[in-house]
């Protein structure tokens, strides 16, 4: 067996605040499972044992451990880094294209227009290679 490198030691104060966390108010699941994952970590439970009683990988516990060692904070160790934007589908001349298409008369044989129609018709015009008709309702949402 290996010689850990970070050594999680909480003060009674953090392991207060973590309690506390996990049995009040709303936080982000990956949030709750870092508190867990610290919570264990310091009663001594390996790093195997924490990932399996949590069901996550193993490198997510040695993860959080080196990140709880390296931050000034507990707030910090438990923080989600910045996840980078997902580049937009559609850019603002297929957005007007899709509202001019929502706004004309239905195919023959449909009273309205569907999202997955309006999805097909994008795919079909070759606006986009493909599109989901969620994104779709999203982008109109959004023009309301």
């Amino acid at each position: 067996m290996s010689q850990k490198r970070y050594i999680v030691d909480l003060s009674d104060a953090e392991i207060q605040a973590l309690e506390t966390l996990l049995r009040t108010g709303k936080h982000s699941a990956r949030k709750l499972t870092r508190a867990r994952i610290l919570l264990q970590v310091n009663q001594g439970k390996t790093d195997r044992e924490v990932a399996d009683n949590l069901g996550v990988n193993l490198s997510t516990v040695e993860r959080t451990r080196e990140k709880f060692v390296h931050s000034a904070t507990l707030e910090e160790a438990l923080k989600d880094r910045p996840h980078p934007p997902k580049p937009r589908k559609l850019d603002a001349k297929a957005e007007a294209l899709l509202i001019a298409t929502a706004c004309s008369d239905a195919p023959d044989g449909r009273a309205e227009w569907t999202m997955q129609l309006l999805a097909d018709r994008l795919v079909e015009l070759q606006v986009v290679e493909s599109i989901s008709d969620e994104t779709v309702r999203q982008t109109l949402k959004k023009q309301r």
